[in-house]
């Protein structure tokens, strides 16, 4: 797992062309926007997130983000674990989000 500035996170998004970006929030945080073409699974499901993660392509890169980065920081940990190795953690997440924004 790697930990990127919102810098790095979206430079390194924008070159990568086998790149997945991971919302991990709640339905209710989602309402409040979203880093356009993510995929939300919310962490907090426990089994039913396993689940659902466990499904995801190994061979893609995730872009993971939270509200404040604590819970995608998690979220990459279980994704290495289940053997998908390129897993980046945007620090500070959506709160300090200042890219594009889709509601």
């Amino acid at each position: 797992m790697s930990d990127l500035s919102q810098n790095e996170w979206e430079d390194q998004l924008n070159e990568d062309q086998n790149a997945i970006i991971l919302d991990v929030r709640t339905p209710e945080e989602v309402e409040d926007g979203y880093i356009p073409n993510s995929i939300n699974i919310d962490i907090y499901l426990g089994q039913e997130f396993m689940d659902k993660v466990e499904k995801l392509d190994k061979s893609k890169n995730y872009y993971v983000y939270c509200r404040s980065g604590n819970r995608s920081g998690q979220a990459c940990a279980i994704l290495n674990s289940l053997g998908i190795e390129n897993a980046y953690n945007l620090e500070g997440g959506f709160m300090n989000w200042e890219g594009e924004v889709a509601e």
